[in-house]
């Protein structure tokens, strides 16, 4: 038996083509990204995290030498969510990056521990949001679902 599974995502030039609050929220997660502690890998990543009651949430990778005890950007963004605001939803996650772990054309991707993460943040709210994935020359690819980033995710069907 055959399955076919789609992947629908949107693909834009530049983040500049995005809304006005998609921008902001990029334009935060680049700020943020500049504060990573990223001494091992020289690879910054800036997390920002759009709640529906308009509050931001703010997270980077924080690297230790007892690799691999750091956290990456997305997991301080929404584990800080889940803790602080566990009963407002997550509208959208914006994911940028800095330095020359991957190439500067290259789209960003998450994890697969942050993709899992995602999901289920995704799962415990029972409601999709908007990821934004950003390259470091522009290039974005928004998913309107972060089951889209994992679609065998563990502990799902």
């Amino acid at each position: 038996m055959k399955h076919t599974h789609n992947l629908e995502y949107e693909l834009f030039d530049s983040w500049e083509e995005l809304s006005i609050n998609e921008k902001e929220l990029i334009t935060k997660a680049y700020s943020i990204c500049e504060k990573a502690y990223a001494p091992y890998s020289k690879f910054s990543v800036g997390a920002a995290v759009l709640l529906e009651n308009g509050e931001v949430v703010l997270g980077n990778n924080q690297e230790n030498i007892a690799y691999p005890s750091g956290l990456c950007a997305e997991r301080v963004a929404l584990f800080y969510t889940g803790a602080n605001f566990p009963d407002i939803a997550v509208q959208t996650i914006c994911i940028v990056a800095n330095g020359d772990l991957i190439p500067f054309d290259t789209i960003l991707a998450p994890c697969g521990g942050c993709r899992q993460v995602m999901l289920e943040t995704e799962i415990r709210q029972n409601k999709p949001y908007r990821v934004i994935l950003v390259s470091q020359n522009k290039k974005t690819i928004v998913f309107n679902s972060a089951k889209d980033l994992l679609p065998f995710a563990f502990g799902t069907n």
